[in-house]
Parts: C-alpha cells; sequence; structure tokens
C-alpha cells in the first residue's frame, strides 16, 4: 500500500506600486466625452493624461497608485518662467497655480497617490544664463523643490522622478524620503549611482541580476520588480525577504488590462 504526501501549495501576493504612465495624446472624442465628465472643471491636455494615468490604476486596485509621468514635463515648462524655448534666458522663478490645480485633482482621484515627473535632466532645458553648473544646478533643482512641495502641501503623497540617466547634483539635492527616483532603462553605472541615495530601486526584471549583483557593495533595502515574472520574483526571494520585494508597474503603452495584469503577476508560491 503506497503512502499520499498532499503538499498544500500558498500563493502569497506582493504588494503593488505604480512608478507612472505614459497616457497617449486623446482623439477628439474620447476628449470631448472627459471634458463632458468634467464640466466645470479648470482643465487642459495634461490635466486630462494626469487623469488617465491614474484611473485605471485605481480601477485595478493598485495599493499605491501614481499619476503622471515624463509627460508631466509639458506642465512644469509652462510654470518656470525663465525659459524660452527650452532655454533658460533669465532668473528660474515657478508660478504654482496650476501645479497645485493638479495636486489637487489627484488626490480628489485618489487620496494617498503620488505624482510621477521627469527629472531635471529630462527636461532638456540648455542654460544660456547662470553659464556655471552649480548654479545652475541650484536653480533648476529649486524649482523642483518647490513644486513638490506645492503638491505635498497639497495632499500628494510624494513624487516619483523619471529618469534617462542619474545626476550626482540631481540626487544629491532631491533624493529624499518622498523623492523616489526612478530609471527605467539603467546601466550598472547608473544603478550604483543611485545606491548612493536610495536604498530602495524600482528594476525590471531584465536588470534584476545587476542590481543583486551590487548589493555585494551597497545596501538594498527594498526591490520594486517592474512587470515581474515568476523568475524574477524567486531570483529577488533569495536574497531579500518577501516583505521587501514589491511589484512594480510603469506604463509606457495602452493602459487596457495593464495594471490588472500587474495585479495577477505580483505573487509567488511558497
Amino acid at each position: 500500500m503506497s503512502n499520499k504526501i498532499s503538499t498544500m501549495v500558498k500563493r502569497l501576493k506582493l504588494e503593488t506600486r505604480a512608478f507612472g504612465a505614459e497616457p497617449g495624446q486623446p482623439d477628439v472624442t474620447a476628449l470631448a466625452a472627459w471634458i463632458a465628465e468634467h464640466r466645470g472643471r479648470m482643465a487642459d491636455i495634461t490635466t486630462y493624461r494626469l487623469d488617465q494615468s491614474l484611473a485605471p490604476q485605481v480601477s485595478a486596485g493598485i495599493m499605491s497608485p501614481c499619476a503622471g509621468g515624463k509627460f508631466y514635463r509639458d506642465r512644469i515648462l509652462e510654470c518656470i518662467t525663465g525659459i524660452e524655448d527650452t532655454k533658460a534666458i533669465g532668473e528660474l522663478h515657478l508660478d504654482t497655480m496650476a501645479i497645485i490645480e493638479d495636486a489637487a485633482g489627484i488626490v480628489v482621484q485618489k487620496r494617498g497617490a503620488e505624482c510621477a515627473m521627469p527629472a531635471p535632466h529630462v527636461l532638456g532645458i540648455e542654460d544660456a544664463y547662470y553659464e556655471d553648473g552649480d548654479e545652475w544646478s541650484d536653480a533648476i533643482c529649486g524649482m523642483y523643490k518647490a513644486l513638490m512641495r506645492a503638491m505635498r502641501d497639497t495632499g500628494v503623497a510624494g513624487h516619483v522622478l523619471v529618469c534617462d540617466t542619474m545626476d550626482d547634483a540631481e540626487l544629491a539635492a532631491l533624493a529624499r524620503q518622498k523623492v523616489f527616483f526612478f530609471q527605467p532603462e539603467p546601466d550598472r553605472e547608473s544603478l550604483a549611482a543611485l545606491l548612493e541615495y536610495q536604498h530602495q530601486t524600482a528594476v525590471g526584471k531584465e536588470y534584476l541580476s545587476t542590481l543583486i549583483d551590487l548589493t555585494n557593495e551597497y545596501t538594498l533595502k527594498k526591490v520594486f520588480i517592474i512587470d515581474p515574472d515568476p523568475a524574477a520574483i524567486e531570483l529577488a526571494r533569495s536574497q531579500l525577504d518577501p516583505d521587501q520585494i514589491v511589484a512594480g508597474g510603469y506604463c509606457t503603452s495602452d493602459s487596457t488590462g495593464y495594471w490588472k495584469d500587474l495585479i495577477t503577476k505580483a505573487v509567488y508560491v511558497r
């Protein structure tokens, strides 16, 4: 008589966090419908894209949602005076009115949501006024500090700065508890620079092994795996406790189903 051994398999859920989205420009029909639904509200294309970046996350049940993305560049450039044709031609000043309205809209849609925006270097501004690297960095980072403070004062929980690379001056000036630097396609050098300032890091599964290798030199307290798969989760679990691993999302295409799909991927077997 053979003995049968039953094995209990538990499927456990990871937390989920968004790092922004990049909704496309709306067609006329979609924009008209949205305007009709939000009649009486001060709004433009950026307002619409903020709404569309966040709404699918909320409906899907993402635990830590995040409005915005690189597209928020348009609003930042609109609100900073002293810039003409992406060139700094005078002392920088910030008008926060539109930014505060954006923040209020985010909070109404989802209390506790964060906001993603391009890091300063992603704005692509050429300095033709300060003509000193340190002064320019102080000026543009000062604008970001004021911008993010205005949004947090309105109720936005924190910010994600989406990067093309890791800029040491920006990291030194802006890396804080409520400011998260995120580079979608990092190389080893960028990850090492980031870990000097930030011990929580978001990476796609294809960059996870490089990040894990860097833990021999740097402290990593939490990893957010963008679009995880079982192999990536198991690799992270080989180095970190389950509560140090989060499923992350950054939607750069059609959001239909993306965030719900992320939640289905945010599981591991024990």
